[in-house]
């Protein structure tokens, strides 16, 4: 009977029990892709990823993202995930590992303390910073169980965006954040009734905290995550998104997201105007968690 080791590891954090969880399987040879489907949703977590060797030697894995219903073609916790996991299996390229995913290749640098031990990492999106449409406030605050008031517009309407994967980004005030309870009915009456959301339908709300201090969370119950503890392609898709509303030529934020999850994450966005757009970073630390493997 076929084995396959897989690793799990909670990410955006330095400790046990907090960020966000991922699954890792390290050589997904052989799986299919139904399989891998399968795999995903018996982990249960909001995503699995699955090591391949690259198509082009020069790089160093193929990864690919399932979350419990779908495969993504790029997403932030994964990769920071899989590039700890990875590297503490020495893996990496003098701290560099360059990953090949459907939306494109992201490089990530990973981070060692003073020991030389691997404690995290930090991944660059890989495409730069679009924008499609924008989606009535009063729709994205029922989506939340908000009011209309609650939604920030004085910087951007609720708008759909991307850095390599596309989720609706609003804005909403501090004390309203706290508040955000998911409507699984009006998440499925605004994607049915909106044909630019291409069938999915992700919620990222976000709060100013100061000028570099971000807070957030985020919603996806129509593909099955309820509350998202981490969401680091998101936010480096806000971060991007901050940048690109002023004239600043680069711009560095710290995100929390998970706290009302009692799984508190931290993560650090960058973000520069660069000759192709705006192009954006996410780092953190991880923690080891659990070692298995499938038996297929």
């Amino acid at each position: 009977m076929p084995s396959f080791p897989y690793e799990t590891v909670d990410v955006f954090t330095d400790r046990p029990f907090g960020g966000n969880q991922l699954a890792v399987f390290t050589d997904a040879r052989g799986l299919s892709d139904a399989q891998m489907q399968s795999l995903a949703a018996e982990m249960n977590y909001s995503e699995t990823t699955f090591v391949l060797p690259p198509d082009d030697p020069a790089h160093d894995a193929r990864v690919r993202i399932f979350t419990r219903a779908h495969e993504m073609p790029f997403a932030g916790h994964p990769n920071v995930g899989t590039a700890f996991v990875l590297a503490r299996h020495g893996r990496d390229r003098g701290g560099v590992l360059r990953f090949e995913e459907i939306a494109g290749l992201v490089e990530v640098k990973v981070a060692r303390d003073a020991a030389g031990t691997v404690t995290g990492a930090t991944i660059a999106a890989p495409q730069a910073l679009t924008k499609s449409i924008e989606l009535p406030a009063d729709a994205i605050a029922a989506c939340a169980g908000l009011s209309p008031s609650d939604i920030v517009v004085t910087n951007h309407r609720p708008v759909r965006a991307s850095v390599g994967v596309f989720f609706v980004l609003a804005e909403v005030t501090l004390e309203a954040l706290s508040r955000a309870t998911p409507d699984l009915s009006r998440f499925r009456a605004v994607r049915d009734s909106t044909p630019g959301l291409e069938g999915r339908f992700s919620l990222f709300l976000y709060a100013r905290d100061g000028a570099s201090d971000i807070r957030a969370r985020m919603f996806a119950p129509i593909s099955g995550t309820w509350e998202d503890p981490a969401t680091g392609s998101a936010s480096a898709t806000v971060a991007a998104l901050l940048l690109s509303l002023g004239s600043q030529d680069d711009a560095s934020f710290t995100l929390t997201q998970g706290v009302e999850m009692g799984r508190p994450s931290l993560l650090h966005l960058t973000a520069r105007r660069g000759e192709d757009g705006i192009r954006a970073t996410v780092g953190g630390s991880c923690a080891q968690m659990f070692r298995g493997e499938a038996l297929l």
